[in-house]
């Protein structure tokens, strides 16, 4: 059996490439007879991190400067149908192909032909090939402009099997037409990933934060008001970190992908400003995978944060967080949690509310634990349910054949 995973995967983003571990280690478990190739956008990354085979997303090789000035004066057709090509000569053999988790069906930061028309082009070239296609706890919308709509539908719709995340992502798919009537709701893919270890805090420890930073912009890609929406939610950042330094937090900065470091040395310029040599630490230190989020998260005692996969991370860690999210995703995990009221928008948050509510989750942080914990239980009795299924379509693996004795 060969099977293709679809993704963008291998880009500096964790959240991404977690999603990715946990399909390869579904997969490796319940078939391991399987062949695996991933498809996506850095190759040479995830068959380095994740042993695994990969192509790229592309599917061609750069032809040089003639035939990009054909194809610029063509409006990128050319490119298109070549790679359109590639793609159906590179699925020859494939049986399945999977999309895993991340939140794909949304046009966050992407034009109709980055993502989207990706997604539709190599759906249509698995169709062409007989293979089946299964989207797995994806994350679905919004889908602000038209052209991106009609590409993700076209391409969801040849899915044999659709799973969503969240009810909110279902619900958003229903609301734009699309058939949801056969589609399970499932759990992110990442809360099968295994929590990392605990460390033994000793008595009379500094109380802890964890603040994620994000490199937000808003949500078009180089929207004219970019620079200013990151300046301002780097500033109200700053004003919180400043004061839970102030009063005595120690504070730990997470990320989520690799451009999240540019705004880590941003808000750490800014921070520096205010001499706050004296007091607890503000740590930032590098974070490549999910695990090492997790091992951050794991020295805090309540996380505030941004990115979707972080707010994963602090609740597989049983810790309580408060979200100032770019979308409804982030609210949805809290409103299954028990922390609907932490939710906030990244654009219009307000500083001196989040300060009370970090005070007040630090003091009932036992027991908004408890209820995180139980909600998570729930994620991962969805993700078994999903699992059963698919283990179902997946078909038992050949069974070994008794090794042949020699005569006496």
């Amino acid at each position: 059996m060969k099977v293709g995973l679809l993704g963008q995967f291998g880009s500096g983003n964790t959240g991404n490439d977690g999603s990715l571990e946990a399909m390869l280690n579904f997969l490796r478990a319940s078939r391991p007879d399987a062949e695996l190739i991933c498809i996506c956008s850095n190759p040479k990354a995830v068959t380095e991190h994740y042993d695994v085979d990969a192509i790229s997303i592309g599917g061609i090789p750069d032809r040089g400067p003639k035939f990009n000035q054909i194809n610029r004066l063509l409006g990128g057709i050319p490119r298109r149908l070549l790679s359109f090509r590639a793609a159906l000569n590179q699925l020859k053999g494939t049986d399945l192909v999977i999309v895993p988790g991340t939140g794909i069906l949304d046009d966050f930061q992407e034009t109709a032909f980055g993502w989207p028309f990706v997604i539709l082009r190599w759906c249509l070239a698995a169709r062409l090939r007989n293979a089946s296609i299964a989207f797995v706890s994806i994350g679905a919308g919004p889908i602000t402009q038209p052209l991106s709509r009609l590409f993700l539908k076209t391409g969801a719709r040849m899915a044999g099997y659709r799973s969503y995340r969240d009810d909110l992502s279902r619900d958003f798919m229903k609301s734009i037409g699309f058939d949801v009537r056969r589609d399970p709701v499932s759990a992110d893919l990442a809360f099968a990933l295994p929590p990392a270890d605990e460390p033994v805090v000793p008595a009379g420890h500094d109380v802890r934060v964890g603040v994620g930073v994000m490199s937000y912009s808003g949500w078009k890609k180089a929207g004219e008001k970019g620079e200013l929406i990151y300046r301002t939610y780097l500033k109200k950042l700053e004003t919180l970190i400043t004061w839970m330094h102030e009063r005595g937090l120690e504070v730990r900065l997470l990320t989520g992908d690799s451009v999240d470091r540019q705004a880590v040395t941003d808000i750490m310029k800014m921070i520096d400003s205010h001499d706050l040599a004296d007091g607890p630490r503000i740590i930032a230190e590098e974070m490549t995978s999910l695990h090492d989020v997790m091992a951050q998260i794991a020295q805090t005692d309540i996380v505030v944060a941004t990115r979707y996969h972080n707010v994963v991370c602090a609740l597989r860690m049983e810790r309580p967080v408060i979200s100032i999210g770019y979308a409804e995703k982030n609210n949805a995990l809290l409103g299954a949690t028990g922390l609907s009221e932490y939710c906030h928008h990244v654009e219009t948050f307000d500083v001196d509310v989040l300060k009370q509510q970090v005070t007040r989750m630090l003091a009932d942080r036992t027991r908004l634990a408890g209820e995180v914990k139980r909600g998570v239980a729930v994620f991962h009795a969805k993700l078994a349910e999903q699992e059963a299924v698919i283990r179902g379509k997946l078909g038992d693996p050949p069974a070994l054949k008794p090794a042949v004795k020699s005569a006496a």
